[in-house]
């Protein structure tokens, strides 16, 4: 007996109707991408091994798919690194690509290759899947799509504006009130390692921070000093376990607690210049707000930090995120090229708008019109008129085969199509066509062209 066929863990089929969700979505985001001023681009699934590693940190490189080397890859490696069990070493003699882990690296990689092609500023949208060889959980895939949206070639602060915007606009087309966006500035998390004497202890201290939401003050606390963080610094720090009031009144602490940092007071004024102006301007659904806490992608964020959370009520992660990088492409070799940008959730965002039972406007995509086929010589007759449909862009289809008149209608029915061409042996006489209405049931002799009015 042959074995059930199934799918790797983290990956997912996805029916018509999903597909239709999904490209609901999609183009949304497009649209909204477009109107702001982005081009498309694409890169390859895969890319060579040496783009990709050590560009997320120790993490990021275990969550990279390897592609093994076509042909005997084991027939060149050396016996004594086999026998050496090292499978770090052994993998990077074995596999020279790997599948893309994001879209930001692959981005990074394509202006410096294509540099003399582009005109800077750059601004591109990128849509496709990437893939991490990570744990499945609800919101976690290991195959899964990013929607990214970059600026490299300038430093102002007005596209970190235009990308609060952007977030705003595109939840709002969708429906999707009440998300959150927070906003940081890696200055400022610099500016308070500093005041608080651990400077060369940022990504330990922020990515403890981090997690205040998830663990709390007390953990928080055990994870710094874990960390080798003294007390009396912790005890500094405490002010920000309470963080709360207004983006103003947050701004004004900031101010106040950064005031001996040249980085922090630099991150306070340009998280307030967003800030202000975004106030003056106003947002269509969503939620800004100052989190001193958020602390995602430091391996690579100089400045502004987002992070998108879904309405409250709805047990989902971030469903966006991104930040400012002032030399992402100084990896290829190319300085002083700074660059800003955000992505979408893509599969978060579908499990948010489910769970919300926001996707009652979309529509699967299905036939306007179904032709009966009662045999050969009528299915001929019936695809001159196919042909003339779809030429006026009326979506019509032929039921493949002769069968019974109830299994047709039966199709037709199930997929809710709102016209059934019949024709007979006296249509083909008459040089006419009978069209069902399905939804009143009403039938009608008509002409090709009294057809192509009907249905369009």
């Amino acid at each position: 007996m042959a074995q059930k066929p199934s799918i790797p863990k983290g990956t997912r089929d996805f029916s018509p109707t999903e597909v239709a969700k999904r490209n609901y979505i999609f183009s949304t985001i497009r649209n909204v991408f477009e109107t702001y001023g982005f081009q498309p681009i694409e890169t390859p699934s895969f890319e060579n091994s040496e783009t990709l590693m050590g560009k997320y940190g120790d993490e990021g490189d275990r969550l990279i798919f390897k592609i093994l080397n076509s042909g005997d890859y084991l027939n060149k490696v050396d016996e004594t690194l086999l026998a050496s069990k090292d499978s770090l070493k052994v993998t990077a003699s074995i596999s020279e690509k790997a599948l893309r882990y994001d879209l930001t690296v692959p981005f990074a990689r394509y202006v410096v290759q294509h540099q003399n092609e582009i005109e800077f500023p750059f601004k591109r949208y990128q849509m496709q899947p990437v893939w991490r060889a990570d744990r499945p959980q609800k919101g976690r895939f290991r195959e899964f799509y990013q929607c990214d949206a970059d600026v490299v070639g300038s430093k102002g602060l007005w596209q970190e504006i235009e990308f609060v915007q952007l977030y705003d606009a595109v939840f709002s087309k969708l429906k999707l009130t009440g998300t959150t966006i927070k906003l940081n500035n890696r200055k400022i998390l610099a500016g308070i390692a500093e005041i608080i004497g651990e400077a060369d202890k940022l990504i330990d201290f922020t990515v403890a921070l981090d997690k205040l939401d998830k663990i709390g003050a007390e953990g928080v606390t055990k994870e710094m000093l874990a960390k080798g963080i003294s007390e009396s610094a912790i005890e500094k720090v405490q002010p920000l376990f309470h963080f709360n009031g207004t983006n103003q009144e947050k701004l004004n602490q900031l101010q106040v607690l950064l005031a001996d940092s040249v980085e922090g007071t630099n991150g306070v004024n340009d998280l307030r210049f967003v800030i202000d102006t975004i106030e003056i301007l106003g947002l269509q659904s969503a939620h800004l707000t100052i989190d001193v806490t958020l602390a995602r992608g430091l391996n690579y964020y100089t400045g502004a930090i987002y992070e998108v959370s879904a309405p409250k009520g709805v047990q989902m992660g971030s469903i966006g995120g991104g930040g400012r990088y002032d030399d992402l492409t100084g990896i290829f070799g190319l300085k002083d090229m700074s660059g800003v940008g955000i992505s979408f959730g893509l599969d978060r965002i579908y499990l948010v708008l489910e769970e919300l039972n926001l996707f009652d406007t979309v529509e699967l995509p299905k036939p306007k019109v179904l032709f009966v086929n009662f045999g050969d010589k009528e299915a001929a007759f019936c695809m001159k008129a196919l042909v003339k449909l779809r030429e006026n862009n009326v979506k019509s289809e032929l039921y493949p085969d002769s069968s019974k008149m109830k299994k047709q209608m039966n199709y037709a029915n199930k997929r809710e199509i709102p016209f059934v061409v019949i024709v007979g042996s006296s249509e083909i006489e008459k040089n006419k066509y009978t069209v069902k209405i399905m939804q009143t049931g009403e039938q009608q002799e008509c002409s090709l062209e009294e057809l192509l009015k009907i249905t369009q």
